[in-house]
């Protein structure tokens, strides 16, 4: 059963040259208890994607079209006080660069018990008990309540956003780069934490990343997004095996490989299109080796073949 469930999202953000398509028509779901992986280069809308979902865009961007379906509920439609209800206590995010996104001048204590005050109706001695023991669920001594993020190392100040996101034990985590500028041991470390408190808490995630190693460790189904539009999507063992769009194929081929046979890597050519001009057909179209005559005027529909969904004219 599905907990979250987006249909055609499109949010545009207003410009004077014109909107620009930062998601553009993206449709998918995740299943209860599921991670669903969100890959692609920098600038395709991965974070809008994730920004929408929490209902934290700031003007000039705005939901143009379509839905968000959170627990067979639509939260487009929602206000403000709805959401702010619904942040934190069922939809929790842990964003990337902890050490911007904590606040520096606040205890790691009082950032959680904020969350907890705000959602549970405990007294503040109550709420500095969870909060310690917050801390000790992700590894950190819950003597350390009454320390400040410029105190904590980047692994720690990581594991303290999740902490806070995870203080009400909320249905769905979004996951926005957690490992981002940490070295290889304590991503790792991070990861196995996280993949504990997913069984312990009974979470649901989505997990935007660049890495695409951390994906396929992580990940039950992964979703390849370019220039605002999911172009396929599948379970991961399949995607990063036999992956069907041009996009796809080329992104995991410039991805190194530690086992198997060594290759050269490859690039991809060209830079992805101004959102506020999109090409009328295929947006991967100037990059794509395989570019057909109608993949410039026509955009692709999306099909299902081996599995996937995937929006290719190649794919027939």
């Amino acid at each position: 059963m599905a907990l979250l469930e987006v249909n055609n999202l499109k949010l545009h953000f207003i410009t004077r040259q014109g909107p620009a398509r930062a998601v553009d028509g993206i449709s998918f779901k995740i299943d209860e208890n599921e991670t669903f992986g969100l890959i692609g280069e920098s600038g395709c809308g991965k974070t809008t994607t994730a920004l929408a979902i929490i209902r934290q865009i700031k003007p000039p961007g705005r939901i143009v079209d379509g839905s968000i379906y959170f627990d067979n509920r639509d939260i487009v439609p929602l206000s403000k006080e709805e959401m702010r209800l619904l942040r934190g206590r069922e939809i929790a995010i842990v964003r990337q660069e902890a050490q911007n996104a904590l606040n520096p001048v606040m205890s790691i204590g009082k950032q959680i018990i904020e969350v907890i005050l705000q959602h549970e109706n405990v007294s503040r001695e109550t709420a500095w008990t969870l909060a310690r023991n917050q801390l000790d669920l992700v590894g950190i001594n819950g003597n350390r309540v009454k320390s400040y993020p410029h105190e904590f190392s980047g692994g720690m100040k990581q594991r303290a956003m999740v902490a806070i996101a995870t203080a009400c034990n909320p249905k769905f985590l979004i996951l926005d780069e957690p490992t981002t500028g940490l070295d290889v041991i304590v991503q790792r470390q991070l990861l196995v934490l996280i993949n504990n408190l997913k069984k312990e808490l009974n979470l649901t995630s989505i997990l935007i990343s660049h890495d695409l190693s951390v994906v396929a460790k992580t990940c039950d189904k992964v979703a390849v997004m370019y220039a605002g539009k999911i172009v396929e999507q599948g379970d991961t063992v399949s995607m990063y095996q036999s992956p069907l769009h041009p996009y796809s194929q080329a992104l995991i081929g410039a991805f190194p490989h530690l086992k198997g046979e060594k290759k050269k890597l490859k690039s991809i050519a060209g830079a992805p299109p101004r959102l506020i001009m999109p090409p009328e057909g295929c947006r991967f179209e100037p990059r794509c080796e395989y570019a057909m005559k109608k993949c410039k005027t026509i955009d692709p529909e999306v099909i299902e073949k081996n599995g996937h969904r995937v929006a290719c004219h190649l794919i027939g």
